[in-house]
């Protein structure tokens, strides 16, 4: 009886050593590579190149059919996400039919002093939305070659809801942060320039509504965005 017993739980045990064991190497990693990111940004000594550019608080409110009503970034979001500009608005359909996007931009001019841009992926089980499902899809935006970005699926109790996100820099879309990192390292040295954004659509799921569908929901606000995209963010 004891030899059933165990074997079941050290096939079970294993693998969760194993886990923790990978999640505490990636955990490291990214410790590493944050502390080597800041170190480099503050001890780089020359002049830092920031961009002109217009402030969110002018971005169209009508995009399309969609039109925008904003909102306050909370003062403890903005608190951790740093020094920047910020745009949280939500765009709301000439349609009942369909639920509103919230769009998200931040943008920083300088991130050689203070934090580096945080993944939204951060912030959702801290607002009570947990990731059910993550890939990548290609968009295709009027103005912009085809790119890569995050799709995410959340859940919160009975409601859904898809994000889309990516960071943008200097007209270049990048899905993951530590890339995002690496290429602020580069820009920094080839250009004198760590400015750069987070781009973010949400949108809830409607009852039986698949995640394709809602995309094409964020997609037409994404459509009206890219076009004066370059005012707010620039290349």
């Amino acid at each position: 009886m004891s030899v059933l017993t165990h074997k079941p739980l050290r096939l079970l045990n294993a693998p969760t050593v194993r886990a923790r064991s990978s999640t505490n190497l990636r955990f490291a990693v990214v410790i590493i590579l944050l502390a080597g990111v800041g170190w480099f940004l503050r001890s780089w000594n020359y002049s830092e190149i920031i961009p002109a550019r217009e402030n969110f608080s002018s971005f169209p409110r009508q995009l399309g059919e969609w039109a925008g009503v904003d909102s306050n970034v909370p003062q403890d979001v903005r608190a951790l996400l740093g020094p920047g500009d910020f745009l949280l608005r939500s765009y709301r359909p000439s349609s009942a039919d369909n639920p509103s996007v919230d769009l998200f931009l931040a943008y920083f001019p300088s991130q050689r002093i203070g934090d580096t841009i945080h993944s939204p992926k951060h912030c959702l089980p801290g607002s009570g939305w947990l990731p059910v499902e993550s890939t990548e899809v290609t968009l295709s935006l009027p103005e912009q070659t085809p790119f890569l970005v995050n799709r995410y699926v959340m859940a919160k109790g009975t409601q859904r809801a898809l994000a889309i996100y990516w960071y943008w820099a200097h007209n270049r879309a990048v899905t993951s942060e530590y890339w995002a990192k690496f290429y602020l390292i580069a820009d920094s040295i080839r250009r004198n320039r760590s400015d750069g954004s987070l781009i973010r659509v949400t949108t809830e799921l409607k009852n039986g509504e698949t995640a394709a569908e809602a995309q094409s929901r964020l997609v037409s606000v994404l459509s009206g965005l890219t076009p004066v995209l370059y005012r707010y963010i620039p290349r």
